[in-house]
């Protein structure tokens, strides 16, 4: 039987404190949120339990998602609008096919996380591989942070968003590349190109299409991904963040995939739940499963 080369696990729970949103109430399938000043109410089927606002808490929403009917939005709800992290700016709005509006809070601690981790590098130039990149939010951590970003994305409006993003950011100049294509059609050209990255963020989703109509289903094809990965790594990688929102995952099958994929390289992984703990009740929203590989470089370091 093969050893896993990697033998560290922590088991971890992370949620979001990014001030600028705030999950008042979940249950019955819908989650109450505040997104800067706005309070939309969403589908979210993960929320099985009862609500613990009344009717009125929910009814002061400016915008409410239904799976079938999509969004109804009210007077007050705005056309867009901005919310920050740090000095980062993004654009937040409402689309005809998505209940999504433009940023995952669950995923803010990944980064402080990418923030944190970059301050302990040695000094050197460092570049980041962000696939299934979206709105560009860990994108623009990244470029922040000190990375030379690579950033992909299947869909055009995303991109199109992203940028914005980076300029309501201020930062036009940074180092960020903004690639439309396939993820992996995209990672296994850079391998035949002999390209490489310190780092790599993956978001996928569960199931999607590329911009050729190439069918994504995670089970499927997520491994075949991160084999790939593993050719544009570079000699001295600092880190790997997966995240995954499949229903019938668990976070030992992150650590698998991730071991596979670094086996021979030391370093440590960490897997666990991104969740939103709900104010003022002892709720805890889970949003999705992730798993951290980093390197010794970074490892244990204050």
């Amino acid at each position: 039987m093969r050893k896993a080369s990697i033998p560290n696990l922590c088991i971890q729970t992370e949620w979001s404190r990014w001030q600028e949103y705030e999950l008042l109430d979940s249950g019955k399938r819908k989650k109450l949120e505040r997104f800067g000043s706005y309070i939309i109410s969403r589908s979210e089927p993960k929320a099985w339990w009862a609500t613990r606002l009344g009717d009125k808490e929910w009814k002061r929403v400016v915008a409410d998602y239904d799976e079938m009917q999509g969004w109804t939005l009210y007077k007050a709800a705005p056309s867009e609008w901005r919310v920050r992290f740090d000095k980062l700016v993004f654009l937040l709005k409402f689309t005809e096919n998505s209940k999504h509006v433009g940023v995952f809070p669950e995923q803010s601690p990944h980064w402080e996380w990418i923030r944190q981790k970059t301050k302990l590098v040695s000094r050197r130039p460092l570049t980041l591989l962000n696939l299934f990149g979206y709105t560009g939010t860990a994108s623009l951590v990244a470029a922040g942070a000190g990375f030379s970003v690579t950033h992909v994305d299947a869909s055009r409006s995303a991109l199109s968003w992203a940028k914005k993003n980076q300029e309501l950011s201020r930062l036009g100049n940074a180092p960020i590349r903004w690639i439309l294509d396939d993820a992996l059609a995209f990672v296994k050209r850079e391998a035949r190109r002999g390209h490489t990255y310190d780092a790599i963020l993956l978001d996928p989703p569960s199931f999607g299409r590329g911009p050729q109509k190439e069918i994504w289903k995670s089970e499927k094809s997520v491994m075949d991904l991160l084999s790939t990965c593993r050719e544009v790594l570079s000699d001295n990688p600092l880190f790997i963040v997966v995240t995954m929102y499949a229903l019938d995952a668990s976070p030992f099958s992150i650590r698998n995939i991730l071991s596979d994929m670094m086996e021979g390289k030391e370093g440590n992984i960490e897997v666990g739940e991104l969740v939103l703990c709900q104010s003022h009740a002892d709720v805890v929203l889970p949003r999705s499963l992730f798993g951290r590989w980093e390197s010794k470089e970074i490892r244990g370091k204050k």
